[in-house]
C-alpha cells in the first residue's frame, strides 16, 4: 500500500472517530462499496483500532443490524463486526438454522465454503436500506480472522451466522448482496414483511416466479 493510501485512511478514521454523531451508513451508489477494501497492516494505531470496532458495533446496533463492515461507514478496510440475537420464533429459527450469535470483531477475515449444500433465504443490508431479495449461499463455511488482541482465529459457522458472515466478507470485497440476489425476489421491506415473511421462501417463490 503507498504511503498516502495509508494517509487517507488514517485521515478517514480519525473523522469518524472525531464526530459526536455515529456515522451514516453508506448506500448503494457510494464507490467505497464497489471497491476490494484493503487489509488493515498497522494503518491506524492500536487505540485507534479499537476505539473503531466500537463505534462499528454502535453503529450496527443503532441501525439495527446483525453485521457491519467498515466500508459501510466509509473506511476501505477489511474489517468487520458481527452480532446476532436471533430474536425470531422457534419455526423460523428451526427454518433459517438461525441461533445467537455472539457479537466478534473480524480483521482480514478468509472465508472458505465447506461442502455443496446451499440455502436460499431473503436478505436485506444496512447498504440496500428499504429492500430484500432472496440471496443463495453456501450452509457452511470456514473463516479465518485476526482479533483486536492480534491472535488468529479460525471458526467454523454453519446457517444463519454462515449467512451473515458471507455477507459481510462480500463487502470486503465491493461486492453487495443484490449482486447474488434473484432479482424477481427483490421487494421492498414492507412488502416483504406483509407477504413474504414465512420462515422459507416457497411461497415468494411460487408467486414472484423466481
Amino acid at each position: 500500500m503507498s504511503r498516502l493510501r495509508a494517509a487517507d485512511i488514517r485521515a478517514a478514521v480519525a473523522a469518524v472517530l472525531e464526530r459526536e454523531q455515529l456515522p451514516q451508513i453508506v448506500q448503494l451508489g457510494h464507490p467505497v462499496l464497489r471497491q476490494a477494501a484493503v487489509p488493515y497492516d498497522g494503518q491506524i494505531e492500536d487505540a485507534e483500532l479499537h476505539a473503531l470496532l466500537e463505534l462499528m458495533r454502535r453503529t450496527m446496533h443503532a441501525a439495527p443490524g446483525v453485521g457491519l463492515a467498515a466500508p459501510q461507514i466509509g473506511i476501505p478496510l477489511r474489517l468487520a463486526v458481527l452480532e446476532d440475537p436471533a430474536t425470531v420464533g422457534p419455526e423460523i429459527a428451526g427454518a433459517r438454522e438461525r441461533q445467537p450469535l455472539p457479537f466478534f470483531a473480524a480483521i482480514n477475515p478468509h472465508v472458505r465454503t465447506i461442502g455443496d449444500h446451499t440455502a436460499s433465504f431473503f436478505e436485506g443490508c444496512l447498504s440496500f436500506a428499504g429492500y430484500q431479495a432472496v440471496v443463495e449461499r453456501h450452509r457452511i463455511v470456514e473463516l479465518d480472522y485476526l482479533r483486536a488482541d492480534g491472535t488468529v482465529r479460525t471458526e467454523e459457522f454453519t446457517g444463519w451466522p454462515a449467512r451473515i458472515v458471507q455477507h459481510e466478507t462480500d463487502h470486503l470485497d465491493g461486492v453487495v448482496y443484490i449482486d447474488k440476489a434473484a432479482t424477481r425476489s427483490l421487494c421492498t421491506s414492507a412488502e416483504y414483511s406483509s407477504r413474504w415473511a414465512q420462515p422459507t421462501i416457497e411461497r415468494a417463490r411460487g408467486e414472484l416466479r423466481f
